[in-house]
């Protein structure tokens, strides 16, 4: 499905409710999967979280999750530690190119039985479950943090619990931190100290309740709305908690820099364009915490026609597609002058958008999502626009809602 849309002027006063956080959730099925006393409100209805919870429940010895790498990498670990259960997991082409590795080797030196399928160090694998009976593992610390959160969330289910050694800068502090606060919030005991994590062992958990926050990802693209409309203009969006265990919260500060302001009442927070950014400087953001909204940003910048230098970006590469490249190729489509590095993105200033350029997704939800806005300053064509389904099933209903005239 490709959709169309049309250059278009926000509705003001709009107001949207967002599904769950896709992260929290998927760590929270895998919670729940260990330990039955857990139930799970306000769960995210991406493809992803389907994928999790589909994986979790089924019998089947071939379980495919297609291109949800978050589901890849935690179910890597549950299976690892289900003893006697053998399992083959595998997904997209995509997905069989993305490394797994240094997650294998940590389980394995941990005590998994897991083998690689076809080529080295990446997707569909074979698990053959056991008891991991080592309880101390290092590895690199500048990896994805879904590495780390997987070894974090089958911690408490082994014998001995676990402690994690990272070797060297942390990358995506605030989703480690997600994933131990939402260990603590079930009652499991946790210590984060300089370079070591440490998971003490607990069998079963009292009784609990747990709503999921709304995903800030997903907020992202009403920032960049907002950021591209008239002075004034604002959306009410929720579910949302200021003290956001998720790391692209960070929107908030971030979005100041292009004249948004955001203000919370209850659960809901409202954007508002409050002033008009100075396009003279360029804007430079270290985004080594938060690089989904990495594209986000770029696009933003491009429409309101500010520089941008975005460092912090190297697990871009290995997302669902390398996501550097990808925002080069269509960003220049659109006539931007753009330069990237294996962790970095240099956006020049530009004065013009060329109008009815076709964006291509490349299988990538946040590729459609993010250029999505650009509609308040040009016609344009989004391919493959169902890809969205991956986080944000409802994304082109919201964007109608908000006035975003769209065709297919």
């Amino acid at each position: 499905m490709d959709v169309f849309l049309r250059k278009s002027k926000l509705n003001s006063q709009s107001k949207i409710i967002i599904s769950g956080s896709k992260s929290e959730s998927n760590r929270l099925l895998l919670l729940q999967a260990l330990y039955s006393e857990i139930d799970i409100d306000n769960l995210s209805d991406s493809d992803d979280s389907v994928v999790m919870q589909n994986a979790l429940k089924t019998t089947d010895t071939i379980i495919d999750i297609h291109h949800a790498g978050t589901a890849m990498r935690f179910l890597t670990a549950y299976f690892a530690t289900q003893n006697k259960r053998e399992v083959v997991l595998t997904g997209s082409q995509r997905m069989k190119e993305r490394p797994i590795k240094i997650l294998v080797d940590a389980l394995t030196s941990l005590g998994a039985n897991i083998s690689y399928l076809e080529n080295q160090g990446c997707p569909p694998l074979k698990i053959t479950g056991n008891e991991l009976t080592a309880s101390k593992v290092t590895l690199k610390a500048n990896v994805s943090s879904q590495y780390i959160s997987a070894l974090l969330l089958i911690a408490p289910s082994l014998k001995s619990g676990l402690e994690i050694t990272l070797d060297g800068e942390i990358t995506s502090v605030p989703y480690i931190k997600m994933t131990l606060a939402l260990l603590n919030q079930v009652g499991i005991e946790t210590t984060f100290e300089g370079q070591k994590i440490s998971v003490k062992p607990m069998k079963e958990v009292e009784e609990k309740t747990l709503t999921v926050e709304s995903d800030w990802s997903s907020a992202s693209y009403f920032y960049s709305l907002i950021a591209l409309s008239d002075l004034e203009t604002q959306i009410t969006i929720s579910s949302y908690k200021k003290d956001s265990l998720q790391g692209d919260s960070v929107l908030e500060d971030i979005y100041k820099h292009f004249g948004v302001e955001t203000t919370f009442n209850g659960h809901n927070i409202t954007l508002k364009k409050v002033s008009n950014p100075s396009t003279q400087a360029a804007i430079q953001l270290d985004l080594a915490n938060a690089p989904d909204i990495a594209q986000t940003i770029s696009v933003t910048c491009f429409g309101l026609g500010i520089a941008c230098y975005l460092t912090g970006l190297h697990t871009l590469k290995i997302k669902e597609t390398d996501r550097l490249s990808a925002l080069k190729i269509e960003l220049e489509k659109l006539g931007a002058e753009v330069l990237i590095t294996d962790n970095s993105l240099k956006l020049a200033k530009s004065n013009t958008i060329k109008s009815n350029v076709a964006i291509d997704t490349y299988n990538d939800h946040r590729m459609a999502m993010a250029f999505a806005p650009l509609a308040l300053k040009t016609d344009l064509r989004v391919n493959d626009a169902a890809v969205v389904s991956k986080s944000y099933i409802a994304f082109w209903e919201h964007l109608k809602a908000v006035g975003i005239q769209i065709s297919q």
